[in-house]
């Protein structure tokens, strides 16, 4: 009995010194504002309305840059600035699909970031069907000449996004592979989990001596119309033959560049936390979901955070230029600051539906410090994972370059991949009050570790 009173007294403790720790962050208070913030939201909709989309490298990019450093002065942001850096730019062109025979139809299809061009006059060639990647890789080399190879698969909303992993490579190797195998063009079932016939773009590539190809995805409903089509015509022993016409092209290196802010902390001693969205998006639609929300997000908690008084640490602000097509930004961010001390990072990157669940990678001098953030997000219906963060493409280089800690604040993705890189990505998807949600997790994590002289370092990688 004693030593469960023991236990007992020991949880209480814990549970009041969390508390209070929590208070000295007035960490409730900020939560009670962030909830009715409206900053998150006048970004996303300033970004999509007087910008629209942004793919990198490219003229409406360039106008973004300054839109967005302007947006951040006018916010009280520090230090604000425009990091130029240069990057090989592919746009589209031309766009079209359509089965020759047996069955004579028009096919909903865009290119794929890095798709080499098929000529204004486009391919017409037999289909090889493939209902897997690994179907497609047992194929021997140069067994598709002449043909175009076509891919799908069986893609199912999660909510934490893990269907992308194990689909995505169709996108982003198989067009390489079907390079190998002799294929004049590749096609895919779009990589993404909707049902309108609008297909999902995305970058690809091509291996070290593979020869670049036309490259394309069909829309959800398209692709399971020409697999019909396949099927049915395999029974009278018939080949379905498609024309392709994508004319994307290679304009060589352009300007991007990564916008940077900060909120000054009271000891520039200590290593700052960044904070990364990405201010990039596909030609296809003002991306909204992907990644404006991001840039909405982490700045109106950031801002929460400035206006509540000035921090312990640096909170430095990256809206990261060219992510769509290489993390170009990412990269280029690592190169200009790696000789910075950084204590932590953290991505918004997933949309902006309700955040689920945190996870954490700290080393264990800072479990007090995770335990208090875990507490603290309860009440906004987010549990802990047992699960190590990983963080985001955009903070990946230097993350890896500098071994940082890393907290991850996970969406919900259940209709991410309904959006991801198609034209549906517009404004009118996005819920305020799940945004609000989001920064009342992003600036209630802010208050605790930007106020934190704990030790971050992460111990030396064996």
């Amino acid at each position: 009995m004693r030593n469960i009173t023991t236990l007992l007294a020991g949880a209480s403790a814990l549970i009041l010194s969390t508390a209070a720790l929590a208070d000295n962050h007035g960490v409730k208070a900020l939560q009670t504002k962030a909830l009715q913030d409206d900053v998150a939201y006048d970004i996303i909709e300033g970004m999509t309305t007087e910008v629209g989309p942004r793919q990198a490298g490219t003229q409406q990019e360039a106008r973004a840059r300054v839109w967005s450093v302007d947006k951040l002065k006018s916010l009280g942001f520090e230090n604000v600035r425009d990091e130029a850096f240069m990057m090989p730019t592919w746009v589209r062109g031309e766009e079209t699909a359509a089965v020759v025979a047996p069955y004579p139809q028009k096919l909903m299809v865009t290119a794929l970031g890095n798709s080499a061009s098929t000529g204004a006059k486009g391919i017409a060639a037999e289909i090889a069907y493939f209902d897997s990647l690994e179907a497609m890789k047992a194929v021997p080399d140069g067994s598709l000449a002449g043909k175009i190879a076509f891919v799908t698969h069986e893609m199912h909303r999660t909510q934490d996004g893990s269907s992308y992993s194990a689909f995505g490579p169709i996108r982003w190797v198989g067009p390489s592979i079907a390079s190998q195998k002799g294929a004049s063009a590749y096609v895919i079932k779009s990589i993404g989990t909707d049902n309108h016939r609008n297909p999902h773009t995305g970058s690809t590539g091509f291996g070290e001596g593979v020869k670049p190809i036309p490259a394309g995805a069909l829309s959800l409903p398209d692709a399971d119309n020409l697999e019909r089509m396949i099927k049915l015509a395999q029974k009278s022993g018939k080949p379905v033959t498609m024309n392709l016409v994508l004319t994307p092209k290679n304009i060589g290196q352009q300007q991007s560049g990564n916008v940077i802010a900060e909120v000054v902390g009271r000891d520039p001693s200590l290593p700052m936390i960044l904070i990364a969205c990405h201010l990039d998006s596909w030609d296809l639609a003002t991306g909204a979901f992907d990644d404006a929300a991001g840039c909405g997000i982490i700045t109106a908690a950031a801002k929460n955070i400035k206006d509540h008084g000035q921090p312990l640490r640096t909170i430095r602000l990256l809206w990261a230029g060219a992510e769509e097509v290489g993390i170009w930004g990412g990269k280029a961010y690592r190169d200009a600051h790696r000789d910075k001390k950084h204590a932590i990072a953290m991505e918004s990157d997933f949309g902006a539906d309700n955040i689920w669940r945190v996870e954490f990678t700290l080393p264990d001098e800072a479990k007090t410090v995770a335990d208090e953030i875990a507490a603290s997000l309860l009440n906004l219906g987010i549990g802990r994972s047992g699960g190590q963060a990983g963080g985001g493409a955009d903070i990946g280089p230097i993350i890896a370059d500098g071994n940082l800690a890393i907290i991850d604040l996970q969406q919900d993705g259940s209709r991410y991949f309904d959006l991801h890189h198609t034209p549906d990505d517009t404004l009118d998807k996005i819920d305020p009050e799940q945004v609000r949600q989001n920064v009342a997790a992003w600036t209630t994590v802010l208050s605790i570790i930007a106020n934190s002289d704990a030790d971050f370092t992460m111990p030396v990688k064996k």
